[in-house]
């Protein structure tokens, strides 16, 4: 019984995999504003929504969902749009709320953990980069659908290690300036400035 991923095939997928995580991106911009708004227990829960996200887009790849989504233009500017309008509303809320003190409820976890997925969910930016890296390291040979599940796990490992650090700096950075109401302000408005920057690049998006 052969297995679903060939070896060196994996081996050659890792450091390809691990150089994109460590490149600064929308996911770790997202892990950084939920950390400075909301701390690192938020960072961590946000970082496991957009581990979680990248998964559903890469077994839907796997299937051939995603490619149905990126050929069809209505199908493709309706997810981003609704994207679009969701990071806006984050960036309205971190208005207001400005940043969460330390001692915030497990509940903002929660919802930095839902916030996160359905963001990710929302690009199909994420659907383009799948179809476009994935398949590289795909042999037709062997069942398509587990070869995209392992990549995309790698994938998610990766982010959630490098994102995950970089959103709990953030949040232990944010929790030591909150005792300044000021400065607690000045989070909330750059929280908010993160999801606007990215909204206006969802928005701003080429499709090819």
């Amino acid at each position: 019984m052969s297995l679903a991923v060939d070896p060196v095939t994996l081996l050659a997928f890792v450091p390809a995999a691990l150089a994109l995580n460590l490149t600064p991106g929308a996911d770790m911009m997202f892990c950084v504003g939920q950390g400075l708004k909301s701390g690192p227990r938020a960072a961590l829960a946000a970082d496991l929504g957009i581990a979680l996200g990248g998964m559903v887009h890469v077994a839907l790849a796997g299937l051939g969902l995603g490619a149905l989504v990126a050929a069809n233009p209505g199908l493709f500017d309706l997810i981003r749009w609704i994207g679009v309008a969701y990071l806006l509303w984050l960036a309205v809320q971190a208005l207001r709320a400005g940043a969460r003190p330390a001692s915030a409820p497990v509940g903002g976890s929660a919802r930095a953990f839902r916030a996160a997925l359905v963001v990710n969910l929302t690009n199909p930016k994420v659907i383009l980069f799948v179809l476009a890296f994935v398949p590289q390291f795909v042999d037709p040979a062997r069942p398509v659908l587990p070869q995209f599940l392992i990549f995309g796990l790698v994938l998610s490992l990766g982010g959630l290690l490098v994102n995950g650090l970089a959103g709990v700096f953030a949040g232990r950075v944010g929790r030591r300036l909150l005792g300044s109401p000021q400065l607690a302000r000045g989070l909330g408005y750059a929280s908010a400035g993160i999801f606007t920057t990215l909204a206006l690049r969802l928005a701003l998006m080429e499709r090819s």
